[in-house]
């Protein structure tokens, strides 16, 4: 205990800077030159929920709120700096209370008395040990780790909770992996069931500070202009509602009546009854697959079991999407959102300039654009292609154009109520009217030439779509 009228080590939680007032490093905000745009982040800004968080630099066992998080070992045992620290404040009463515990399994949360911490309790919890190997697995117990701590928070009614980095070096977890996980699977815990919960600090050291102060943007935009510049570094796997790893792969769906098929369904003989239960092949329990291929071939399946088949295809590719990094190709600037159309419809933009196809890897770039598109196609949209100063080297060709056309889901095709087409050479003309009528279909009616910005401007107000300087640029230049 402190001497009488000496001054506390510990710290209120209550004086700290919740996030939204916390500036950056260099102590100013950042600005960013945004038109208002209808950008649909997974994460929205939301300052109710920035009021609850903290972000604080220093040693998690002197925060003096409900509840502080100590990351161990499955024997509690674990000598890292953390639980050390935790132990020295705590004092031996705590290591006999965590005997009566028997150990924490892997992703569990258990809880005991703060003793002579100012935190009430202690919530122990179990870091997963990271192997690339087994990345899934690591994946989804760490998400364990800070989901069943937000759930104790929350059961035990606590107002506040101090969150350590789980993740222990000696563990060998990626420290931007681990943060990603720790700060989407608290969003969507505050989201869902945080009305209780009014405070949460994430308490770092010095070398994981940096980490955090880069993502918490992500998770927790301060402002609209921040939520919309953050979109694009947002990572493909953002998990379930609850912020969940998802594995599309290991997914069944059961059907509202497994076994029973409907009276007018037609009777197939590769999709038995038996196939409406899961979409993965394994849980359809699918006939030969090189059978269905060779049928294909021969024009012999129905249409619906073509759709299935395309759907299971474009399930795959999205599945790959998800997975790879393809920061590479999201650094080009090449396709992204914008504002919505007349309509209210979203606006899409792709930039043929931005891409570089003798230099760049096609098929991440198609991995990209699947990620990317996957969600605005639920709905209606239109694309704006600013075919302005491309080379050879930037023209995509007819076969890479089809393979796509193929592999999108029909909902890319269904939804796509226009393809503005800015800028465009007679040679671009010729081999659009060539693609849409001879290689796909359903398309020719849907692309419209724009010569001018003047003109797209009679379809999308200039202040719902970001229009590259140099195309704006090479416009001015024109109307001279």
């Amino acid at each position: 205990m402190d001497p009488l009228g000496a001054r506390s080590q510990f710290v209120e939680v209550q004086t700290l800077s919740t996030w939204e007032w916390q500036l950056d490093p260099e102590g100013e905000e950042k600005e960013y030159n945004f038109s208002q745009q209808a950008f649909l982040s997974p994460f929205p800004y939301r300052e109710d929920i920035n009021r609850k968080i903290v972000l604080y630099n220093g040693n998690v066992a002197l925060l003096n709120c409900t509840a502080i998080v100590n990351t161990s070992n499955e024997t509690l045992t674990d000598k890292n700096p953390i639980s050390e620290s935790i132990h020295t404040y705590a004092g031996p009463e705590l290591r006999d209370e965590m005997l009566k515990l028997k150990g924490c399994r892997t992703g569990e949360a258990k809880m005991t008395k703060g003793f002579n911490l100012a935190a009430r309790f202690i919530i122990h919890t179990v870091g997963p040990k990271y192997k690339t190997k087994y990345r899934t697995a690591a994946e989804n117990s760490l998400y364990n780790c800070y989901r069943n701590v937000m759930q104790l928070a929350k059961e035990q009614a606590m107002a506040s909770v101090a969150v350590c980095v789980v993740s222990t070096t000696k563990r060998g977890y990626p420290l931007e992996d681990a943060t990603h996980i720790a700060l989407r699977t608290v969003r969507r815990f505050l989201e869902n069931y945080g009305e209780s919960i009014e405070t949460v600090v994430f308490a770092v050291t010095d070398t994981e500070e940096p980490t955090y102060r880069k993502l918490l943007p992500l998770y927790y935009p301060r402002s609209e202009e921040e939520e919309c510049a953050s979109l694009p570094l947002i990572p493909t796997d953002i998990g379930n509602s609850e912020g969940e790893p998802v594995v599309p792969e290991r997914q069944i769906r059961i059907a509202e009546n497994p076994g029973c098929l409907e009276v007018d369904s037609e009777a197939e003989t590769l999709d038995s009854d038996l196939g409406q239960v899961g979409t993965h092949a394994f849980s359809r329990m699918e006939g030969d697959v090189d059978k269905q291929r060779k049928l294909i071939l021969q024009g012999q399946l129905s249409d619906a079991t073509m759709q299935k088949q395309h759907q299971r295809n474009y399930n795959r590719w999205l599945c790959r999407a998800r997975a790879e990094d393809l920061s590479d190709i999201a650094a080009l600037k090449a396709l992204y959102q914008t504002g919505v159309d007349m309509c209210g419809r979203t606006v899409m933009v792709l930039v043929g300039r931005n891409i570089p196809v003798t230099l760049i890897d096609m098929e991440k770039a198609l991995l990209y654009f699947i990620h990317v598109m996957d969600h605005i196609t639920v709905k209606e949209y239109v694309m704006v292609y600013f075919h302005t100063l491309t080379g050879e080297h930037n023209h995509l060709d007819s076969e890479f154009l089809k393979k796509l056309h193929e592999i999108v889901d029909t909902k890319f095709k269904n939804n796509l109520r226009a393809f503005y087409f800015v800028h465009p050479s007679f040679r671009s003309k010729v081999s659009t009217w060539f693609f849409t009528t001879f290689s796909v279909s359903g398309m020719k009616q849907k692309v419209h030439h724009v010569e001018t910005l003047q003109q797209l401007f009679t379809c999308i107000l200039p202040e719902q779509i970001d229009i590259p300087p140099f195309v704006l640029e090479y416009d001015a230049r024109r109307a001279l």
